[in-house]
């Protein structure tokens, strides 16, 4: 093997395992995105809030006139 050749080869190797080290990171990240709770915007935590607030009213207000119509 000539000297160019030898040097072609460990650039190959060398880019190889850069890639293979590249596309491993980068599986962990996705690994760990997957694993983290999506952090939610100040937005969509005030519509939760909201909504379950709603749910609540709602929820409330059918015990309500349950009880009012067992009265009847």
């Amino acid at each position: 093997m000539t000297n160019s050749q030898y040097n072609e080869k460990n650039e190959q190797d060398g880019l190889q395992k850069y890639l293979e080290e590249k596309a491993r990171q980068e599986q962990e990240q996705e690994k760990q995105k997957e694993q983290e709770p999506e952090q939610l915007s100040a937005y969509e935590a005030c519509v939760l809030r909201e909504s379950a607030r709603i749910h609540e009213l709602i929820a409330e207000a059918r015990k309500n006139t349950n009880k009012h119509s067992e009265d009847e």
